[in-house]
């Protein structure tokens, strides 16, 4: 497919890059205007939500101040979808059934839409549509603030390495959890739709294919900017440390997961690139980015953050929240406004040394545990990386509530809150999904295990950690 199968306008995308690069060096009062101005014309947009317009009421917001609206979370808007969209042409059922087929990932949904599903960690998988504006404004964010460091490559392009903005120079390679329609894998198949360039020098990779075959294909490929998870890096690294991954990509860009510091180390000592982190969400791809300084940046004139504790008060710098509420300043067809993330993060409250103004935040994300069971490979292990196993259980079985725990070398251990001929068959199909995705990476024979009728353990943020090894206590 080309650009004209693609959800994509030129002139929006060239107005919003503008904008972002003004905002990104701007001061402080100019993002607030920005802000000001998007947060009007958001709740302007969402009088055509039936259910926002019960949620606003008659009464008009005051300014810009959001305030007043209660929190909402990803499970209340589900379950009045088609009320909740400012298009009456999208409806649940239909795009349930478009999301089912991972052929069509990344196919736009009425000429118009993109379309992604997020994974189940809330214990309800979500489904979110933006239009050409949307996008616009977050491939903007991409390109200007989180796009890979400069290259300082040889050859045609050496000496315009700081023009090279789109990196037309560079080899991309994102390894994702591909067969579904994820936030991830969707827009990387728009870019390629979009960027001639990028049908050759960019490419997708499976992290539920064999690990052997994965590196064969990246040894293959040789990219010089790898995408990843946190926990798929680090496997990735001991794969070239034992000598059988064979690239010397110049950066590494990580996001879905926490990236610790001796994973971060690690990725530099082992690959020597530079390794760039983000935050971003299904509700707001690119939420925040991290500067050459190290600190992750909110781009806060497209998205809002409320650091809130468990009374959805707002927290103080330098606390972490219960919970943080996102608002999207992009997505004027489906609007999130005081949305209840689950997600843990500090604000700074000091301006960041690298001179933007965007503030600066740490985030406790998702930090399940990677399960090592015994290898084929005598004397060695092989890595079960926890998304890899939750988008077999989600996609494969259709169960969405979970916890995977780890007892012992070569058992796994499924905790559902099913009970009865439903969990026993739930049980069932996992078990048989969950060892052949085990002996497809080369793993012994595994034993899954079934707890039925038991509730998942969620923390403080009502997230649950859905891949554990036994004895951990990941729940806060």
């Amino acid at each position: 497919m080309t650009a004209a199968d693609a959800v994509f306008d030129p002139v929006a995308l060239q107005a919003a890059t503008l904008d972002v690069v003004a905002a990104t060096h701007g001061t402080p009062r100019l993002i607030a205007q920005r802000q000001q101005q998007r947060v009007l014309r958001l709740l302007e947009a969402a009088r055509a939500s039936p259910l926002y317009r019960e949620r606003l009421g008659t009464e008009r917001v005051r300014g810009s101040d959001l305030s007043r609206l209660p929190p909402v979370t990803r499970r209340e808007l589900m379950a009045r979808f088609d009320d909740w969209v400012t298009d009456p042409a999208l409806r649940l059922d239909e795009l349930r059934d478009f999301v089912s087929d991972p052929s069509r990932a990344g196919e736009p949904w009425l000429g118009r839409y993109v379309v992604w599903e997020s994974s189940g960690t809330s214990g309800k998988p979500g489904i979110f549509v933006q239009d050409a504006q949307a996008m616009a404004v977050y491939d903007a964010l991409e390109a200007v603030r989180h796009r890979p460091p400069c290259s300082r490559g040889r050859g045609m392009f050496g000496a315009f390495a700081a023009f090279d903005v789109l990196g037309v120079s560079d080899r991309h390679a994102v390894v994702t959890a591909t067969g579904g329609h994820f936030a991830s894998i969707v827009s990387f198949e728009r870019l390629r739709r979009i960027n001639p360039w990028l049908t050759s020098s960019g490419r997708s990779f499976s992290l539920l294919q064999p690990v052997d075959e994965l590196v064969r294909a990246l040894n293959e490929f040789q990219p010089t900017v790898l995408g990843t998870y946190p926990t798929a890096a680090a496997m990735l690294a001991g794969e070239a440390e034992a000598g059988r991954l064979r690239i010397a990509p110049r950066c590494i860009m990580t996001g879905g997961e926490t990236l610790g510091k001796a994973v971060r180390d690690r990725l530099v000592q082992v690959f020597g690139a530079q390794v760039r982190n983000s935050y971003g969400a299904s509700e707001f791809l690119p939420i925040a980015w991290e500067c050459p300084h190290g600190q992750l940046h909110v781009n806060e004139d497209w998205v809002l953050l409320e650091p809130v504790d468990e009374q959805m008060r707002p927290m103080p710098p330098g606390q972490r929240s219960h919970s943080v509420l996102l608002t999207n300043l992009a997505n004027l067809v489906q609007p999130l406004i005081r949305y209840d993330m689950g997600d843990q993060v500090t604000w700074s409250g000091q301006r960041c040394s690298c001179g933007s103004a965007l503030p600066v935040i740490e985030v406790r994300g998702r930090s399940d545990d990677v399960m090592q069971v015994p290898s084929q490979r005598r004397g060695e292990t092989v890595s079960l990386l926890p998304l890899a196993l939750c988008t077999v259980i989600e996609e494969e079985c259709g169960v969405f509530d979970f916890q995977l725990r780890q007892h012992g070398p070569s058992t796994l251990v499924l905790r559902l809150p099913l009970r009865g001929e439903a969990a026993v068959a739930a049980i069932t199909r996992c078990a048989d999904a969950l060892q052949r995705f085990a002996a497809m990476q080369g793993a012994r024979p595994i034993r899954v295990l079934g707890e039925p009728g038991c509730d998942v353990p969620r923390g403080r943020s009502g997230k649950a950690c859905r891949v554990a090894m036994e004895g951990s206590n990941p729940v806060q």
